[in-house]
């Protein structure tokens, strides 16, 4: 899969977790950058994307995570 579509459904996920119609991701945005990303939210955006790329993360590799950008290229790794 591209990193753009990559990017296009995880902002997706993004929306319908929390519920905001106006997240817009990019590679740089951190959880500073969107209303309502706090920790129990993180745990339901990695969870909805695990179910639809149908892959399982590390908590070393979500606790390595700094921006979206990071997350998309441990998305990757895992050959979605």
């Amino acid at each position: 899969m591209e990193k753009s579509e990559m990017l296009k459904k995880v902002n997706d996920i993004f929306i319908d977790t929390l519920d905001n119609e106006d997240i817009m991701l990019t590679y740089e945005t951190t959880a500073k950058d969107v209303d309502d990303w706090d920790s129990l939210n993180h745990i339901q955006l990695v969870v909805a994307i695990e179910r639809y790329f149908k892959i399982r993360f590390t908590s070393q590799e979500i606790q390595s995570w700094n921006n979206v950008g990071e997350m998309l290229d441990c998305i990757s790794a895992k050959n979605v």
